[in-house]
């Protein structure tokens, strides 16, 4: 009786531990206290400026039913420049972001998505839906709302019958990693992957202002958990298991919206000045039932790495060339009772998570689809993870004698990390990657 009372006892103890080991509300953020960001401008060319600011998040607390995560919406690659004219850089937004342990679906009337945060990705930066707070006045046959517009009637632009896209609007805009800042709140409308990574690169801002994003898109596995929605309910990368059950391999889940052929007739904007995809109101939901399409929410409830009993998630949507499709994360309706927001303070007792799991062993490092490119080279060294990265890793570029000769860092929240190598002799080098616990080594050779 006395050993089954000490059990139970025990048990009740670790239940809030084992809770957090195992909620990915809770263990999913990546937290840092170390490193600080970069950020570029067009005056500075392709060198990127430190900002001093940390990347990632900071905290992570949990009570019974909540998240609590502090992060400055700040990444961990390079942001900006942003080239049509936004005149803020990235900055600290000092959030504490509350969000539900068990979210729940919303049986009533759907919330519509707003301006404004959306969600949060797992490296603190803010998500915003489709729209870049400009429309179409029927009145005056022209754009109203946002910066160098006059004023929509009614004073707002969610109210009007044509609501501009930021995706394809604001595109010369938007970094190398996809996002840019509203009142320095920098932030994703969309899959939060490198220009650059996509198969067919839309956009020439990587070519001068490099960055990485949060993660690389993968075809082969299940894309990883890459953010929450207001709701409570996660977001994934592009691809998931093709049945909801979690069987019938990898495949990129896909939008259930398509184009319309036509705006119709009547007081329209025009398709030959404002092409059709510019307005969110140029698509239409058709509800395709394969088990490979999302539903009105951009989401399905289906089984994950992380929720292998199943759980309501939304996907990121990109197209077969990887580009963003619409509605791209979450919308333009939540599933889930919002109850998640950012708040001011903690006013409840709350449990300090702190992540220390990591890498153990070479296999796991190998896991992450290192590649070190390209080999042979001349001028330059590339060393890329094709994941998600939860780790700082280090980075050393040694001789063959053994001498070290450059060393760098992937952070968490990035992906990639250069040598210059136009100094080096021409010769057989080796990239180490450590993080600290466990190391890999690459072989690269120099040509010059």
């Amino acid at each position: 009786m006395k050993k089954n009372l000490l059990t139970t006892i025990a048990l009740a103890l670790l239940a809030p531990v084992l809770f957090a080991q195992t909620n990915p509300a809770i263990t999913s953020w990546l937290q840092n206290t170390t490193v600080t960001g970069r950020y570029y401008t067009v005056a500075g060319g392709s060198m990127s400026i430190p900002n001093n600011i940390l990347v990632n998040c900071q905290k992570v607390q949990y009570s019974t039913n909540f998240a609590y995560v502090t992060c400055t919406g700040i990444p961990a690659y390079a942001t900006g420049p942003f080239q049509d004219g936004n005149p803020s850089q990235a900055s600290n937004q000092n959030a504490i972001f509350k969000f539900p342990l068990s979210p729940a679906e919303n049986t009533g009337t759907k919330r519509a998505t707003t301006g404004g945060n959306i969600g949060v990705f797992i490296n603190g930066v803010a998500l915003f839906d489709y729209r870049d707070g400009v429309a179409w006045n029927a009145t005056t046959n022209t754009l109203c709302g946002g910066p160098g517009n006059p004023t929509c009637p009614g004073g707002m632009a969610a109210t009007q019958a044509w609501n501009r896209d930021a995706i394809l609007a604001e595109r010369a805009g938007f970094d190398c990693a996809k996002g840019h800042p509203a009142m320095g709140n920098y932030h994703h409308h969309q899959n939060p992957s490198a220009f650059d990574l996509d198969l067919k690169v839309v956009s020439t801002v990587c070519n001068l202002y490099d960055a990485d994003g949060l993660y690389k898109l993968d075809s082969t596995k299940h894309s990883p958990l890459i953010g929450f929605a207001y709701d409570g309910f996660p977001i994934y990368g592009a691809y998931g298991y093709k049945n909801t059950d979690g069987t019938g391999g990898i495949a990129r889940m896909k939008s259930s919206y398509q184009l319309k052929t036509t705006r119709g007739t009547g007081t329209v904007p025009s398709t030959t000045t404002y092409p059709l995809g510019y307005f969110r109101e140029d698509y239409e939901f058709v509800g395709n039932t394969a088990s490979d399409y999302l539903d009105v929410h951009n989401g399905r409830i289906c089984k994950t790495p992380e929720y292998p009993n199943g759980i309501y998630c939304y996907f990121v949507t990109v197209d077969a060339s990887w580009n963003s499709a619409y509605p791209y994360a979450v919308g333009p309706t939540f599933y889930g009772v919002l109850s998640a927001s950012k708040v001011t303070s903690v006013t409840e007792p709350v449990t300090t998570y702190l992540n220390t799991l990591s890498s153990t062993k070479e296999g796991a490092l190998n896991n992450l689809q290192i590649k070190v490119f390209p080999n042979p080279t001349a001028d330059l060294i590339s060393i890329q993870i094709g994941d998600l990265v939860k780790e700082d890793y280090t980075i050393d570029l040694y001789e063959m004698t053994g001498k070290l000769v450059k060393s760098t860092q992937i952070n968490k929240g990035s992906t990639i990390a250069y040598f210059d190598t136009q100094t080096l002799y021409a010769g057989t080098y080796f990239v180490k990657i450590s993080d600290g616990k466990a190391q890999t080594t690459r072989k690269v050779v120099l040509q010059k």
